[in-house]
């Protein structure tokens, strides 16, 4: 975890106590960025967007449906965005600039808010395709989401430990969730990678659709991966017809800013937040796991002095 420099002065530390929440700057503009309409970054950013526009004075909100992770992050640095959702792996090649990821260079004015909810990387195929383990994908069609999205990071980052390639495959598609699910569905594609929070609307729809195999990576995989993927559990029952528990790799989401949104705006961003987790559960069920006793954990650049001012003011940071 990174921390800004320097502390709060005491002065500030008694307004802030004192006076409680200043309201934001009037017209204050947040554009929460996204994802695909299917995933659930889309659900959770509306309510985030909801929670803002009424807590905090003066601001309008807007959601942009995007890529995901890689171009949130791209469009944070740029100023095309308030807050944005970002997988940590997407956050950690953007700091360091990585070109084959999809960014021209170091993004250094990324700032972080919270950490929220694991993204599961979920791999279903239509059970016609006879496809039950990572090594039967190879000869078959697979959509990996759309090119240079945190979903398709995730694909490289399992192959790639697997000693598997996209050469394996007899055909790679790069589409978002929902096109994915509609070409499986009409038996134009085998196999669809999602990574995205448990129960993802997508993989609902076609579980309801046609039998599917949920596609385990073993933990020895996601050990030879790395930081900052662990081993997770798609619990049985989570799709219609996955009678058993699935072991896949998991990865932590965040909520990432820019530096130049200004500090009492970050500070409501971040406080209005955690005091409504039940807004963010209404809109998906992958908003229960968001915890503030957790919010900093593998929180992977500098927070965002106000986010900072929130977790000091109510003991998460001494």
């Amino acid at each position: 975890m990174f921390l800004r420099s320097g502390m709060l002065t005491a002065g500030a530390a008694v307004l802030a106590l004192g006076l409680g929440a200043v309201p934001a700057a009037a017209q204050q503009f947040i554009n929460v960025l996204t994802g695909g309409t299917s995933g659930v970054y889309y659900p959770l950013g509306v309510a985030l967007s909801e929670i803002y526009a009424t807590g905090i004075d003066g601001a309008r909100t807007q959601v942009q449906s995007t890529r995901a992770s890689v171009e949130n992050l791209n469009l944070l640095q740029t100023g095309g965005g308030e807050i944005a959702f970002s997988l940590g792996d997407s956050v950690l090649l953007g700091v360091e600039g990585d070109t084959e990821a999809g960014f021209p260079g170091p993004l250094d004015k990324l700032r972080g808010i919270a950490a929220i909810y694991p993204n599961y990387v979920q791999i279903v195929a239509n059970a016609e395709s006879g496809i039950t383990s990572l090594e039967e994908l190879k000869g078959k069609s697979l959509s990996v989401g759309a090119p240079a999205s945190g979903t398709e990071l995730n694909a490289r980052a399992i192959f790639a430990a697997a000693g598997m390639s996209y050469e394996d495959l007899g055909r790679v598609e790069y589409l978002p969730f929902a096109e994915s699910v509609e070409l499986v569905k009409n038996r134009q594609l085998d196999a669809t990678l999602q990574s995205a929070g448990i129960g993802v609307a997508s993989i609902r729809d076609l579980a309801a659709s046609l039998p599917i195999n949920v596609v385990a990576v073993s933990p020895e995989i996601v050990e030879a991966i790395g930081a900052p993927f662990l081993s997770g559990v798609i619990p049985a029952g989570t799709y219609d017809g996955q009678t058993e528990d699935v072991t896949t790799a998991a990865v932590g989401n965040f909520l990432i800013t820019h530096a130049d949104v200004p500090e009492e705006t970050a500070y409501q961003m971040t406080k209005l937040l955690f005091e409504n987790l039940d807004h963010m559960a209404a809109a998906h069920a992958a908003a229960r796991s968001i915890d503030i006793a957790n919010a900093l954990a593998g929180m992977p650049l500098e927070l965002h002095p106000g986010a900072e001012r929130y977790y000091r003011e109510v003991g998460i940071i001494n």
